[in-house]
């Protein structure tokens, strides 16, 4: 019965997890409206978050246990924290230049599907014929709501496909080794980590790559910053770093579902996006496939 209840928990706190992190798409396009860069908006966003990061960090040591984790692992978690929330989000903000949020999450939505094949290569776990069928169907669904974007919006919208595609296997890889680091530090203290990581990461690349002042934009491109810092940032990164922890990370990938159907519904009302037919089809597709991608055989 336990075990039962925390499942439940699990999925409930997934979905609001993934609900708060398919906001991100919308609030980035809104965002973009003022003239800003994916460069700039990426160190917005971790400058507001890192104090929460900090924070979270502070209150864990204090509260310390000891726990047996090695240099290695310490290495691992630089490791996710660079690919899973450095690199998908960089990859990610790029695409949203070229492509709309709607149809970001749809093509981002392949992520469960390569969870599944990197759990299958790393970790021995199987893959029934039904799951390869659903992700066969994923696949199409994607090749279905892409196709007529392409028709609609031209060559952009291959870059843009190839950038989000890019964050969906980095992102994909962070919630594989997320699953097994996660036990050894616990979800607060991993998630704070790889976080910090990926904050330092953002500011590096900032400073490197352009001479643009973050000050001087008008008061929304900061209000923006800060929701997309907290809401869409830092409680979803811990509320799915704990449903991993309590449903692991292939049976998260079921609950992802209601992922690009939150997208489509805040895309419509914030941004006015309408997708066609064929990409509300390509749509279904893609959430019913993944729907039967976690289907485990008895």
């Amino acid at each position: 019965m336990q075990n039962s209840k925390t499942f439940i928990y699990g999925v409930l706190l997934g979905i609001l997890g993934i609900v708060l992190f398919s906001s991100k798409a919308v609030m980035v396009k809104l965002v973009y409206k003022y003239n800003i860069d994916a460069i700039c908006v990426l160190p917005l966003r971790m400058l507001f978050s890192f104090p929460f990061y900090i924070g979270v960090l502070i209150y864990q040591s204090k509260r310390d246990t000891v726990i047996q984790v090695t240099k290695k692992d310490y290495l691992w978690v630089v490791l996710f924290g660079i690919v899973g929330y450095y690199l998908a989000s960089y990859f990610d903000f790029m695409g949203l230049i070229y492509i709309k949020a709607s149809l970001e999450r749809i093509i981002l939505f392949v992520y469960p599907t390569i969870v599944l094949v990197l759990n299958k290569v790393f970790f021995k776990k199987s893959i029934s014929f039904l799951q390869c069928a659903a992700i066969l169907l994923t696949y199409l669904g994607i090749v279905f709501a892409f196709w007529d974007e392409v028709a609609i919006s031209g060559f952009e919208t291959y870059i843009g496909g190839a950038f989000i595609l890019l964050s969906a296997i980095t992102y994909a890889s962070y919630l594989v080794g997320s699953g097994w680091l996660i036990p050894k530090f616990g979800v607060a203290k991993f998630t704070t980590y790889a976080m910090l990581v990926s904050c330092l990461c953002v500011f590096i690349h900032y400073g490197f790559a352009t001479q643009t002042s973050l000050y001087g934009y008008p008061w929304q491109v900061y209000f923006i910053g800060f929701l997309i810092a907290i809401v869409a940032t830092v409680i979803p990164s811990y509320l799915v770093s704990l449903s991993i922890k309590m449903i692991d990370s292939s049976n998260f990938a079921i609950i992802a579902g209601i992922g690009p159907i939150s997208t489509i519904i805040l895309a419509a009302i914030f941004l006015g996006e309408i997708l066609t037919l064929m990409q509300l089809f390509g749509a279904l597709l893609v959430i019913v496939g993944i729907l039967f991608v976690s289907v485990k055989k008895k």
